[in-house]
């Protein structure tokens, strides 16, 4: 019997009995449709994330008091109990690694408003202490301007690079390259606005203002806690600069010998790792909620198969009568059992592809497809076909031809 043959005959049953059929194909869908748009969803996450983190650089590393990300189960009181990494600490870091040049502070200080003339922002303008190695190690550049310089530090001058959803507010049609800004009642001059770079997880990335460290820390106290953010020059020099940096900032936090590190340190390859347990997770998650449905499709599957042989026996009679044998037989309603199941699984993968890839939109990231989830479910949907099927495909096989041709 040829495929085509085969998928028409399984359309003919799914409209013999359009409520049932409905009812199973629709399981079907929704446990493939689980699986594939959670899947979707978080290939969307996981490729955001390492465009993100590919833009930084892989020789980025970050120091800070406690995790950069944390997947599973934590003791938040030992990183509460841990001093704080302060400006002081950075730049005596700074004085004892030379070679490390490329090294910043990152801190929001406040979350407030930014004034301009007879305009303003919202108060969710995160204000940051940065220097000059701050934009180029978080993936920012300048759009307008210029960036810090080591003189701004030194000289404590007021100046400020926006975020270019700051600027777009403040300056729609002017041009914000040295006007002044108010701050917290304080004047800034603007010298630079950075590119715009989107949205992660609904929360804007170009919603800020930054300020040189210098000014910040003597605004709002040298010793608030710090992350401290370096470039090791080379992917091959990251780890013997981790090293380096652990050793001396042993020494200047003055952590004894037999304790372990009371501070965290990661770089983009870790995180990236962190990352990957946590959307390990998800797909486990979306493969467990998707069985479970898929389970219950394939009972469906055998129940309405069973109900199509009873439906065509007189069918069944004549085909044995005419020279039909049980492995035919049993092929026919084996083939039917799966174009079912492909069927509810191809409209299951379609609309999954299509939610998940919703996350797309939003994050704007690129397009993604499963391939393999996709060839999975494919040969998923072959696989329950066949163990919910070959049951009663050999039912339909084991008829008497003569008592099925006097059924009614």
């Amino acid at each position: 019997m040829q495929l085509t043959e085969v998928f028409k005959q399984a359309i003919d049953s799914i409209r013999a009995s359009k409520l049932r059929s409905g009812l199973t194909l629709l399981a079907i869908s929704v446990g493939v449709f689980a699986i594939i748009s959670a899947n979707t969803a978080v290939l969307v996450l996981d490729t955001y994330f390492r465009d993100t983190l590919s833009l930084m650089g892989g020789d980025v590393i970050t120091v800070s008091k406690t995790p950069a990300i944390n997947v599973g189960q934590t003791d938040w009181s030992t990183f509460r109990n841990r001093q704080d990494i302060t400006i002081s600490q950075m730049e005596r870091l700074q004085e004892m690694m030379p070679q490390a040049a490329e090294m910043n502070p990152s801190r929001s200080y406040r979350t407030t408003n930014v004034l301009f003339s007879d305009r303003e922002t919202d108060p969710n303008i995160s204000i940051r202490g940065a220097n000059e190695f701050y934009l180029a190690n978080n993936a920012y550049s300048i759009s307008e301007g210029r960036n810090f310089t080591p003189e701004d530090m030194e000289y404590l001058r007021n100046v400020t690079v926006l975020g270019s959803e700051v600027a777009e507010i403040l300056f729609p049609v002017e041009e914000p390259i040295g006007k002044t800004v108010r701050i917290e009642g304080r004047p800034y001059t603007v010298i630079g606005v950075t590119e715009e770079r989107g949205t992660v997880f609904g929360s804007s990335l170009d919603r800020f203002a930054l300020i040189p460290y210098t000014v910040a820390a003597n605004k709002y106290g040298r010793n608030q806690n710090i992350s401290i953010q370096l470039r090791a020059g080379s992917i091959e020099e990251v780890q013997a600069t981790i090293d380096r940096v652990t050793g001396l900032l042993r020494l200047i936090r003055q952590v004894d010998p037999a304790n372990p590190d009371d501070f965290e340190i990661a770089t983009n390859q870790s995180i990236s790792g962190a990352l990957s347990q946590f959307t390990g997770f998800l797909y486990i998650i979306g493969f467990v909620i998707g069985g479970i449905v898929l389970l219950g499709a394939g009972i469906g599957v055998m129940n309405i198969m069973l109900v199509s042989v009873t439906e065509r026996t007189r069918e069944i009679g004549v085909r044995k009568a005419v020279g039909a044998r049980k492995r035919e037989i049993t092929t026919q309603f084996l083939l039917e059992s799966i174009a079912l199941c492909q069927i509810g699984g191809l409209i299951g993968i379609v609309a999954g592809v299509a939610l998940g890839n919703g996350a797309a939109l939003y994050f704007g990231s690129s397009m993604v497809f499963p391939w393999g989830s996709a060839i999975g479910g494919v040969i998923g949907m072959t696989l329950i076909g066949v163990v919910f099927g070959v049951y009663p495909a050999m039912k339909a096989a084991k008829l008497d031809p003569i008592e099925s041709l006097r059924y009614e």
